[in-house]
């Protein structure tokens, strides 16, 4: 088994067959909707090598040679609110791919250090070694030009902390023959879009958007509650600052939080007035 990866996997359960549209059961603490490319075939790739022959075309007296495209990637993108498994999701898929016999990658951003910087860790304590850096284009390098030409696969957890990554997953899939498995925050706490994933929604063969349970009434989540009185579009935290919520609590808990926002506001008016 060729891989890039060294630990011991973890046992997930049994994937489930993705469909055109398929809903989990209510009864599962994480459902999901996947929207899959028709023409999807878990094909591998060939490497993309700069020595591929050229195909020529003539025209009007202009000589333009064009690279054909190497064996084409492909790109999955699993989204949702925070404790819906897509961590969870994107290390099984890894941990699949690997058991096919495909070499992997995992990277995490350097902003996430909840469990340190060289592992990418589930909420439920599984583990698995990564790659944290700042931006994606450094992966390349980092990785080694040799060892990244030998890479079949490449899961990039928290992805809405990277500002390039359009263009990574783009030149990865297109250029580079890559399949790229994506994981991360479509909305930030606001409902508003956190960083760019949804900009690889056009580039992607798949979508899946995962859902969590209410931490109040225990309904489907499809929102993330901040409990926290901070204003900053990035925060890393968990249970401690994040819930997953309903739509019906998602707006109820932001008037209570607002409302508490105004009440705080006011004290600290009065006092610097007294002083």
């Amino acid at each position: 088994m060729k891989s890039f990866l060294t630990p011991t996997f973890s046992a997930f359960p049994k994937p489930t067959p993705l469909a055109l549209f398929s809903f989990a059961s209510k009864s599962h603490p994480c459902n999901s909707t996947t929207f899959r490319h028709p023409s999807f075939l878990p094909l591998k790739p060939a490497i993309f090598s700069p020595k591929s022959s050229f195909l020529s075309m003539q025209n009007r007296g202009m000589h333009v040679e064009l690279a054909p495209p190497s064996s084409t990637g492909e790109i999955h993108v699993i989204v949702g609110p925070m404790f819906s498994g897509k961590t969870t999701s994107l290390l099984r898929r890894i941990q699949s791919e690997s058991s096919n016999g495909r070499s992997v990658a995992l990277i995490k951003s350097n902003k996430d250090t909840r469990y340190g910087l060289d592992a990418i860790v589930t909420h439920d304590g599984v583990k698995l070694p990564c790659w944290a850096l700042a931006d994606l284009s450094s992966f390349r390098q980092k990785f080694g030009p040799d060892a990244y030409a030998q890479l079949d696969v490449i899961g990039i957890d928290e992805a809405q902390f990277f500002e390039d990554l359009y263009d990574f997953c783009r030149v990865a899939a297109d250029r580079d023959g890559k399949t790229v498995i994506v994981a991360g925050l479509d909305g930030d706490y606001l409902r508003r879009s956190f960083g760019s994933v949804l900009d690889i929604i056009p580039l992607s063969d798949s979508v899946t958007k995962l859902t969590a349970r209410c931490e109040l009434c225990k309904k489907r989540a499809f929102f993330t509650l901040r409990k926290t009185e901070q204003k900053q579009t990035e925060l890393i935290g968990g249970a401690d600052v994040y819930m997953p919520v309903c739509r019906q609590h998602y707006v109820s808990g932001q008037v209570v939080i607002e409302a508490a926002r105004t009440v705080l506001e006011s004290q600290k008016d009065d006092c610097v007035s007294l002083a």
